[in-house]
C-alpha cells in the first residue's frame, strides 16, 4: 500500500492511500486533535462516499482496535502467543482520583498492579514516552497503560483510589 503524506499549513496533516481492494481512503488529522477519514468513489476520485470524525481519544482507540491491541484475530495465535494477553488502553485521569499530585513511583504502580505505564498525554504538550517514576500525575492527563485486563483493572482501581485507598 501506498501513503501519501501532505502538510495541509493551518490545518494539520494528510494521509492518502488506495488499498489492495481498489478502496481510496483520505484522512486528515488536523491540528485539535480531530481526525476526518473520507472514503473516497474509486470510480469518481472528487466523489466522497462517506466521512468519519473522530475526536483524539476516538481515534486512538480506533487505532488500537484496527492495529490488532485490543482483539488479535484466531489465525493469529500462532505468530505472537507472547503477546496474546497483552492489551494497551488509554485512561484520562479525573480531578477526583486520588492519585492526583502523586508521583508514579510512590504509587508503586509496577509491582502493586503488574501493569505499567508507557506514555502520559497532555494537551498542548509533548508526549511523555518514557515517564519515570518521579513523574507527578496530573487531572486530564491521558496514560497509556499496558498489561494483561487484570492488571489493567487493578491499576485504573488504583488510580482511582490511590495506593492507601
Amino acid at each position: 500500500m501506498n501513503v501519501r503524506e501532505v502538510e495541509l499549513p493551518g490545518i494539520g496533516q494528510k494521509y492518502e492511500m488506495h488499498t489492495r481492494s481498489g478502496d481510496h481512503l483520505i484522512i486528515i488529522v488536523h491540528n485539535d486533535g480531530r481526525r476526518e477519514c473520507f472514503h473516497m468513489d474509486p470510480e469518481d476520485p472528487g466523489e466522497v462516499l462517506s466521512v468519519v470524525t473522530l475526536e483524539d481519544e476516538e481515534s486512538r482507540m480506533t487505532a488500537a482496535i484496527l492495529s490488532g491491541i485490543t482483539y488479535k484475530p484466531k489465525y493469529l495465535d500462532k505468530q505472537d502467543s507472547m503477546l496474546e494477553d497483552l492489551l494497551i488502553e488509554w485512561t484520562r485521569l479525573e480531578s477526583s482520583s486520588a492519585c492526583i499530585g502523586k508521583q508514579i513511583g510512590e504509587l508503586d504502580i509496577a509491582r502493586l498492579t503488574g501493569a505499567v505505564i508507557l506514555a502520559i498525554v497532555e494537551k498542548g504538550k509533548a508526549a511523555d514516552l518514557t515517564p519515570g517514576p518521579d513523574t507527578v500525575l496530573k487531572a486530564g492527563q491521558l496514560l497509556v497503560v499496558a498489561g494483561e485486563r487484570p492488571q489493567i483493572k487493578e491499576l485504573q482501581r488504583l488510580l482511582s483510589i490511590g495506593k492507601n485507598g
